[in-house]
């Protein structure tokens, strides 16, 4: 049933909270103090943190806290998209229907705007210059940490956004690790589009100015994920959110540096990247841990990241920090609803129709593991299956494992899977691996100390399993097939675990 707030547009992060008020068990609320050193990821990874995080973890609520211990008059905001569930509440899709919403977001971008110069931009009700006001960004803003073992507090969902004179705009998530009063380092993965601006400014001596954005409609960090070659370089991901919520974003001029930032955004961090300056990540604690990523553990604190001068900090009145459990359910999210969408638009170019869905498994943090159903109608679709697992490694290179399935398997359902892996797979006959093939360098498995085979860090073997039934033996492998009856006169609580066939018996 429709709600006041389910008709009232999403434009922020606060009209997405409201969206989930309307919703029982989708947002927890508490004023019991925390802290953000440690507890407050301890606290969520029990409620709510999913993904590959330590176990007991589950898939739960988002979580706010009123009350942050040395932060009075903020809130900090864990959990937001921690779920496809929430996910789809937020972006008015079915779940299941979410890969091709994104895909069809980013056929159908619409160009960001800027707004006047004068524009009341809520991000900067609150403004603290560092060349005036002396301020100290540890003190000022509730930079968590999610484990004992970081390398210092992080802004973990802190969208930077800059550009380069040639190339155009860029926005995408990076782990910011605030090193000093006015100092964070930021850590970017290779090939990433924002290092690329990085590199250019350096070899004309010029620092780069960016903006990091916290606190935002969730169409945007996820819109921002996208990657190579599906968004290229100089692509703008603010495209994907305007498709996604069928308006352009909104832009505004930061008040220190001549780059944009998101006017609706709860707090936005203005800065420079120095240009010819490394620091250690870990420089005020020495753990050589960086802090916990997508795979499940522990990331190597790096030792020589580009550093970022703080040269502003602009907030809304009361404003909330939002941040994430880094091997969560949340990065899964993230990551890899865009992961999905770039995979189905590759093989619906290339065979359209045959591959009916993809699923960026969890198991993976939304990048390792994708889950690809086909439709086979001959026996030629043998080989078309394994040619979609093979594009769909080509256009997303950080992927490593490919699971194909039928599409009698719920792909959701990792029992599903797993029992289609086990039944209908022979290990010698439907397994396929590429060795030495570019991948991720937080995976710790590709390195050469794992396997002095491969060349470099970041490199790996990646892997089909075909877990289709072969053509000729479709009537082999027929499920068992049970009458369609909707349980609810005998179990009315129990609701209906699915949907029922039209012809169901009553």
């Amino acid at each position: 049933m429709s709600t006041p707030s389910d008709t009232t547009p999403i434009t922020d992060l606060r009209s997405a909270l409201d969206r989930l008020r309307a919703h029982p068990g989708q947002l927890l609320e508490t004023d019991h103090p925390v802290d953000p050193i440690g507890e407050l990821a301890g606290v969520y990874r029990r409620v709510g943190a999913g993904g590959t995080v330590e176990r007991p973890t589950q898939i739960g609520p988002a979580m706010l806290f009123h009350d942050v211990t040395g932060y009075p008059g903020w809130d900090v905001l864990v959990g937001l998209t921690a779920s496809r569930e929430r996910v789809g509440l937020l972006l008015e899709t079915p779940p299941d229907q979410l890969t091709q919403r994104f895909w069809q977001a980013r056929e159908n971008g619409i160009e960001p705007v800027v707004l006047p110069e004068g524009s009341n931009a809520p991000c900067q009700e609150v403004v603290h210059r560092a060349d005036e006001d002396g301020f100290d960004l540890r003190a000022l803003v509730p930079a968590p940490t999610n484990t004992d073992q970081d390398a210092g507090p992080y802004f973990c969902m802190g969208l930077a956004l800059a550009s380069d004179p040639d190339l155009g705009t860029d926005v995408t998530i990076h782990r910011l690790c605030v090193q000093s009063a006015t100092t964070m380092t930021i850590f970017f993965a290779p090939g990433r589009h924002i290092d690329e601006f990085r590199k250019r400014a350096e070899a004309k001596g010029e620092a780069l100015e960016i903006t990091i954005n916290m606190g935002l409609d969730p169409a945007i960090h996820i819109g921002a994920e996208w990657e190579a070659p599906t968004t290229p370089l100089g692509y703008d991901e603010l495209q994907v959110a305007g498709g996604l919520r069928g308006t352009p974003v909104e832009l505004v001029r930061g008040v220190t540096v001549q780059e944009n930032a998101i006017p609706r955004a709860e707090v936005v961090i203005e800065g420079r990247i120095v240009p010819g300056r490394l620091e250690a990540e870990d420089q005020n604690t020495g753990t050589g841990h960086a802090m916990p990523e997508f795979p499940g553990y522990d990331g190597p604190a790096n030792p020589q990241l580009p550093v970022i001068e703080v040269t502003a900090v602009t907030t809304r009145r009361n404003p909330i920090l939002q941040t994430l459990v880094g091997p969560g359910e949340e990065h899964v999210s993230l990551a890899g609803l865009p992961t999905e969408g770039s995979i189905y638009r590759a093989l619906e170019d290339a065979m359209p129709g045959f591959c009916t869905a993809v699923y960026a498994h969890p198991a993976g943090g939304g990048k390792f593991l994708a889950v690809i159903q086909c439709h086979k109608t001959t026996a030629f679709d043998d080989g078309r299956a394994r040619q979609a697992a093979i594009l769909a490694l080509g256009v997303y290179s950080e992927l490593k494992n490919v699971i194909l399935i039928d599409d009698d398997v719920a792909i959701h359902d990792t029992d599903d899977v797993l029992w289609a892996m086990t039944t209908r797979m022979q290990g010698d006959v439907d397994i396929i691996t590429v060795p030495g093939i570019a991948g991720h360098v937080l995976d710790l498995s590709q390195t050469p100390d794992y396997n002095p085979a491969l060349p470099a860090k970041g490199t790996t073997a990646k892997t089909i399993f075909d877990a289709t039934k072969p053509f000729h033996l479709q009537d082999v492998f027929e499920r068992a097939h049970f009458r369609d009856v909707d349980p609810r006169p005998w179990a009315p609580d129990m609701g209906l675990g699915g949907a029922l066939h039209p012809n169901h018996t009553a």
